[in-house]
Parts: C-alpha cells; sequence; structure tokens
C-alpha cells in the first residue's frame, strides 16, 4: 500500500484450507488499511469432480469442514471443471451449494475461464451493494440441511423501524456472546449476515453484514419512500439456525419486547 498507483485492484489466494471469514475481516475492519482499500468480496472455487466429497466430510467433535465454510461465506461461487463430470453431476453439487449458502452468485467454469466482469468491482460489502442485495433478498429460496450437515441459509422479513441500540443488541447476541439456542437446545452459530434493515429517525436504507463475530451497519444512497414501506430483510447463514425463533426475536427488537429474548438467549454462553 505504500507503492501508490501501482495497484489496480489486489486479488488475494488464499490456501485450500483457509477461513476466508478471518482473512476477510482484517481488511473489512482495519481502519488504517481501509482508507486505502476495501473488501470488494469472496469468491470460492469448487472442483466439480470432488466438490460433493469434500462438502459433505465429516469433521471431529461437531466442527464446520473448511470447504463447507469457504462456500458458506462466498459471495461468488465458481463450479469449476465442469466439462470433467456429467451433467447430473454438476446439477447436484450445485443444489448442495444452494442448499448451504442462498444468495451467493453460482457460476459454472471450465479451465477457471469467467468474465472478469462477474468477479471484480463486486462491491459486496458496501452501501452499493444495498441496491443489488433488496433484489436479491426477495428471491432467496429456504434451504434444508445438506445431507447430514446443518449449514443452512435463512431469511425473513419484519416490517417496522428498529432502534440503533435494540439492533445492535440483537447481532450482538448473536455473533458476540452467542447465547441464543435453537429448539433442541444446541447453540445458533452464524457464518455469514446480509440484510437491509429500517433504523428509527434514519431516511436511507441502512445495510447490515458480519462476517464470523465482526458486523458493520452502513447507510445506503437508497432513501425509503415512505413509513409504510419500511420493512426489515435478513439473510443468516450458519448452523443451529431456526428461522422461528430468530423471526420472533427481531419482531421483539423492532416492538421492544423483552419477553421474547428471555426466552431463548440462555446465561450459558456457546463454546
Amino acid at each position: 500500500m505504500q507503492k501508490k498507483g501501482k495497484f489496480d485492484y489486489i486479488l488475494l489466494e488464499t490456501t485450500g484450507l483457509a477461513d476466508p471469514g478471518a482473512v476477510a475481516s482484517m481488511f473489512w475492519v482495519d481502519a488504517e488499511l481501509g482508507s486505502d482499500i476495501y473488501l470488494d468480496g469472496i469468491i470460492t472455487i469448487v472442483d466439480s469432480k470432488y466438490g460433493l466429497k469434500h462438502l459433505t466430510e465429516e469433521k471431529p467433535d461437531g466442527l464446520i469442514n473448511e470447504a463447507t465454510r469457504q462456500v458458506a461465506l462466498a459471495d461468488i461461487i465458481l463450479i469449476n471443471k465442469t466439462d470433467l463430470v456429467p451433467e447430473e453431476d454438476v446439477k447436484k453439487l450445485r443444489t448442495t451449494i444452494r442448499s448451504i449458502n442462498g444468495v451467493g452468485q453460482i457460476l459454472e467454469t471450465q479451465r477457471s475461464r469467467v468474465d472478469l466482469s462477474n468477479v471484480l468491482d463486486l462491491h459486496a460489502f458496501d452501501s452499493l451493494s444495498g441496491i443489488s442485495l433488496q433484489k436479491k433478498l426477495q428471491h432467496v429460496p429456504g434451504t434444508q440441511p445438506h445431507l447430514d450437515q446443518s449449514i443452512v441459509t435463512i431469511t425473513f422479513e419484519v416490517p417496522g423501524n428498529a432502534k440503533e441500540e435494540q439492533l445492535n443488541v440483537f447481532i450482538q447476541n448473536l455473533l458476540w456472546e452467542k447465547t441464543v439456542r435453537n429448539k433442541d437446545n444446541h447453540c445458533m452459530e452464524v457464518i455469514r449476515l446480509k440484510g437491509l434493515v429500517s433504523i428509527k429517525d434514519k431516511p436511507q436504507q441502512v445495510i447490515v453484514q458480519g462476517v464470523h463475530e465482526l458486523y458493520d451497519l452502513e447507510e445506503t444512497p437508497v432513501s425509503w419512500k415512505d413509513d409504510t414501506e419500511r420493512t426489515n430483510r435478513l439473510v443468516l447463514i450458519g448452523r443451529n439456525l431456526d428461522k422461528d425463533i430468530l423471526k420472533q426475536l427481531f419482531i421483539a427488537t423492532v416492538t421492544e419486547t423483552e419477553k421474547q429474548w428471555t426466552t431463548h438467549f440462555k446465561d450459558q454462553v456457546c463454546t
């Protein structure tokens, strides 16, 4: 970054076992770096031949395997080497990927050839993504856990305005405190969070982005037309997620009712 004007774009290639969330967060929240560069998006390449095997691999102690985590965090997913496997296998792999990540764009490639406009200038983490995110959120399919895994995408809408302070408490309980449990008393683990929210006394739509424990709220250039249109739309990707409980908690956030919170937030922190 000291060589000003030398770079148009920086692509960081991680190892096959890396957690892209940890790398991404370094650029996303580092104020010193962020003043010169910004995180544009996360791209994951999945091998057509071995992808399904990696995505369904079971890890000891209930850990999430690396391939599933990388797909869950991705903004763009490239299914590569589609020419080497039958079409039916690609379809099965695509379905599995979509069941993990309901909002990422899936592209099929051969020899990793892809139009650069599909992988550069994504603006997946800033206010410019708010407009495209609004369209995406209207078409997110409900997903079921793939095979024996439990990573899913859930989405819901709640009308109304949330106070910024209450919204922060909702997100922090999920991402930081990890005190939210599902009906089976399993801790909900959020890997990626995206959404457009309506914050009280703010005319603009606000985009919320989260990766692991980190999150950010940023006003978009888009204003709400009127109060009747104000609707919060959230997408969460993670493990042991319960849509009904999360939606009720968010409704409690908007309506500021304490009872719902105490039902699902436990004193015992998830590890």
